[in-house]
């Protein structure tokens, strides 16, 4: 039998002619990502030796603008190992500044074949350029840098087949939510990402799918190259890199077909969305406080556009509080320049500089006892966003924007048919 994509990059990258589900494998690691979390005082131990810099990215994102003292002390700890070690791959509070996952996808970070690890466990977002990326402990994050490998255990693959078109207010936020509905956790497995669905899909569409297999507990989430993937790529990154692709009798542990066409907007009920996603009929009416639009998730200029689409020419309603996050200063830039961001801010947004912010819980919307949210981002479990007792409903930003204005959780296809 042959191999699925992650297990031919693991074998390569391990040097080996062939794994399978159930080895324990050493791999070479390309790229290591450091965010602000991994400069906290509660965490850092001082680095003596770094494998090779070049293959170092340090980002602040979790907590940008610094929130609170130790914030801020972590950020002078990670500007001096910058310094100390002469990374170039540095996004400091200001133009460069972002969430880490989305900075991957702006510069280009994960090439297609390679290897990347970061902290944090949204990590697998790189996947959508083709590769493994994955979300490891503070410990495997620094052997990584000091010694430019690590250690995963193969797991079995589930292949999603991709077909049809989105219709009009649906995205892949609402697929995603399907397939945790229907499907619920794949731990301890690998998604791979196929099918003539994918033409049709942005690179930022397909990137909200591997961002929330984290959310589905999947080690690795990896789209099968396309030319629109491969020239994004090579449009950013002039590193060379060789595409990856399932051998045609690859092992599956199981095959699904997703028909976007067929799909409706949904939205997950609060404390989890591991079986837990329902149509918006059900939730619809449902009075909110806060509506949130960003994380690495859903924070890209086709999701803030698409809730300036719904927004233009309303006003939020009374008592609800609309924050957007773009994913980075990048995509916060380029809605600027078109306008976006002066439509949400009349409609009655919030609009922040680009950080892991309310989604974390970190700053910048945290919520209060007993407060009722929808959000798109990346998780809903129980005090996720702030209190404990708060509910946090998730849906697309569609829907996170229909609800702003009605001041309910509302069906988006009431504004866009």
């Amino acid at each position: 039998m042959g191999m699925t994509i992650a297990e031919k990059i693991l074998a390569k990258k391990s040097g080996q002619k062939k794994v399978s589900p159930g080895d324990l494998v050493t791999v070479e690691v390309d790229t290591v990502v450091m965010i602000d979390n991994s400069f906290m005082a509660s965490r850092w131990r001082e680095i003596q030796k770094l494998r090779d810099p070049a293959r170092l990215v340090v980002v602040f994102d979790h907590r940008v603008p610094a929130a609170t003292e130790d914030a801020a002390a972590a950020h002078c700890t990670g500007r001096r190992f910058v310094e100390k070690f002469g990374i170039k791959r540095f996004h400091d509070v200001g133009y460069d500044q972002g969430i880490s996952h989305q900075l991957v996808a702006d510069h280009g970070y994960a090439l297609p074949g390679t290897v990347l690890v970061c902290s944090d466990s949204h990590t697998c977002s790189g996947g959508v350029f083709n590769c493994i990326a994955r979300g490891v402990g503070e410990p495997d994050v620094v052997y990584s840098a000091i010694k430019g490998e690590t250690w995963f255990r193969v797991g079995e693959t589930v292949r999603y087949e991709l077909t049809g078109k989105l219709p009009p207010a649906v995205t892949t936020k609402d697929a995603f939510l399907q397939i945790a509905g229907h499907h619920g956790d794949h731990a301890t497995q690998n998604i791979e990402w196929g099918g003539p669905g994918v033409s049709g899909l942005s690179i930022a569409a397909r990137k909200t799918l591997t961002t929330m297999s984290a959310e589905l507990s999947a080690e690795f989430s990896t789209f099968e190259p396309d030319s629109t993937m491969l020239d994004w790529v090579r449009a950013r990154n002039p590193a060379p890199f060789e595409p990856v692709y399932p051998d045609r009798d690859a092992a599956y542990a199981v095959v699904r077909k997703v028909d976007f066409a067929q799909l409706e907007p949904l939205v997950a009920f609060p404390d989890t969305v591991i079986e837990n996603s329902r149509p918006v009929a059900a939730a619809a009416g449902t009075r909110i406080d806060q509506a949130f639009i960003g994380s690495c998730a859903n924070g890209t200029m086709d999701d803030l556009e698409l809730a300036a689409r719904i927004l233009r020419g309303q006003r939020v309603a009374p008592g609800v509080r609309l924050i957007v996050t773009p994913g980075s200063q990048s995509v916060f830039r380029e809605a600027a320049r078109a306008g976006i961001v002066t439509a949400l801010v009349e409609a009655g947004a919030v609009v922040t500089p680009s950080t892991c912010g309310a989604c974390g819980g970190g700053h910048l919307g945290i919520l209060g006892p007993n407060e009722t949210c929808i959000t798109a981002s990346t998780r809903n479990f129980k005090g996720r966003m702030g209190d404990s007792s708060a509910k946090i409903y998730m849906g697309s930003p569609a829907t996170v924007a229909a609800s702003a204005i009605r001041g309910v959780i509302t069906d988006p296809r009431e504004f866009l048919n």
